[in-house]
């Protein structure tokens, strides 16, 4: 009964509106394929407005249903959809926009505030989840580095690890089955922080003061952490192992350098870069609280504005020129041997091709 309702509903939203058919076309400029790649396309180009909510579905050039997400970022009206692409080297995949119920997605990012354990705030995409320090904190010395959680599994594990820590007992220190944090951040950028870079000093922040998420999933999540003197928005895509970061620098000073980087651990890993690509990435053991090896953890950061790269014993940093207002936009991740990346050199090779495809971003048309 309740089925035949809920399609009767819906066949009558269908024909209450009558939106206009566009075909949508993704082309990737380079050899190598791109898979479930995130792409957008803006509400304008598809005439696409709050009264044709429930009225669009979008489909491949074969029919296929694919799930997209409406976009608001923090505006009332629709802005734009994402959806997940998959295009050949050199080739265009078409999409049609038309008529119809839109196909449920899947969860595939996630973002919350962890009020129950000291105001973490915490994300996870596919490959990685990831929190940052809150006012809770501020008596224990936090920084605004990217603490890393590694996880074995694209399910989403965020609530369960805490559920399970603080309802259950069983430690995230320990790897249950799907992952564990092993990664240590002390006062540092951790996994892909970002800070001020001072006459060649870094000046890592403290913890965040307010949090606001944007929009929540389930294919992009998107959320602002402020700080004494910056803003950073942080987007999270399915699909994609590299979280997008977002700076505006408040301070006093109209000019500096901004660092993002990764915290070496006493530099007993392996590093690898390449200045020119805009990209660094480090590999090291991964080892539990109580000294049971974990394979390997890894951690890269694309910033395609770096000028130059600084490493020593605390951290290997990509540094950029930056004016007072401006958005710096970079990219951080990390992963783990036992998920996706089985060796050193996988990880650095997404490293590589992630910069690769940052600077040559599939290209989208509507019609």
């Amino acid at each position: 009964m309740k089925k035949s309702l809920f399609l009767a509903l819906a066949m009558l939203s269908l024909m209450g509106c009558n939106p206009e058919e566009k075909t949508v076309s993704v082309f990737n400029s380079r050899a190598k394929s791109r898979t479930r790649e995130l792409v957008e396309v803006s509400a304008r180009q598809l005439s696409f407005d709050t009264t044709h909510l429930g009225c669009y579905a979008l489909t491949d050039a074969e029919g296929n249903p694919v799930p997209y997400q409406v976009m608001y970022y923090g505006q009332p009206e629709p802005q734009s959809i994402v959806f997940q692409a998959d295009v050949q080297g050199g080739s265009t995949a078409v999409y049609h926009w038309k008529k119809g119920t839109p196909a449920t997605a899947e969860a595939k990012v996630y973002a919350r505030y962890i009020p129950e354990r000291k105001d973490d705030f915490a994300w996870e995409n596919q490959t990685a989840a990831y929190r940052m320090y809150g006012p809770a904190l501020a008596d224990e010395n936090p920084s605004n580095g990217v603490d890393l959680w590694l996880k074995c599994t694209d399910e989403l594990v965020v609530d369960s690890f805490y559920y399970r820590e603080h309802q259950l007992g069983c430690s995230y220190h320990i790897n249950w089955g799907k992952g564990l944090d092993c990664y240590k951040v002390a006062h540092t950028l951790g996994c892909g922080g970002v800070a001020p870079f001072v006459n060649d000093s870094l000046c890592v922040l403290d913890h965040y003061n307010t949090w606001e998420i944007i929009d929540q999933g389930p294919l992009r999540v998107r959320f602002r952490l402020t700080y004494d003197d910056m803003a950073l928005t942080v987007t999270a895509d399915a699909g994609n192992p590299f979280n997008r970061a977002e700076v505006v620098y408040t301070g006093k000073e109209d000019s500096l350098e901004l660092a993002a980087g990764i915290y070496l651990h006493d530099n007993k890993g392996i590093s690898n870069y390449d200045i020119e690509a805009g990209w660094i990435a480090y590999a090291e053991d991964a080892v539990s609280d109580a000294g049971v090896p974990q394979g390997r953890n890894y951690v890269a950061v694309i910033m395609p504005s770096a000028y130059m790269h600084q490493m020593d014993k605390e951290h290997h940093l990509l540094i950029a020129p930056y004016n007072k207002g401006e958005v710096l936009t970079y990219w951080f991740a990390g992963g783990w041997s036992q998920w996706q990346y089985p060796t050193d050199d996988s990880w650095f090779a997404l490293a590589a091709a992630s910069s690769n495809f940052l600077t040559h971003p599939l290209q989208v048309t509507v019609r």
